[in-house]
């Protein structure tokens, strides 16, 4: 493996790896959101619900 090849595999590898562990540390510190917008209301209608399309 020539020296170029070698050197892009480290940075692809640290670019992924490094991702990978920030994300992590990222959900360790904030693990759940606490402030999400209000809902709207429940649409728990059975039978006359809109159709489902399968686009």
């Amino acid at each position: 493996m020539s020296g170029a090849a070698t050197v892009l595999l480290v940075l692809a590898l640290v670019i992924v790896w490094g991702g990978l562990a920030v994300s992590i540390v990222a959900i360790g510190r904030r693990p759940e959101r606490t402030d999400y917008p209000a809902g709207g209301v429940d649409d728990d209608r059975d039978d006359d619900a809109p159709g489902i399309r399968d686009t």
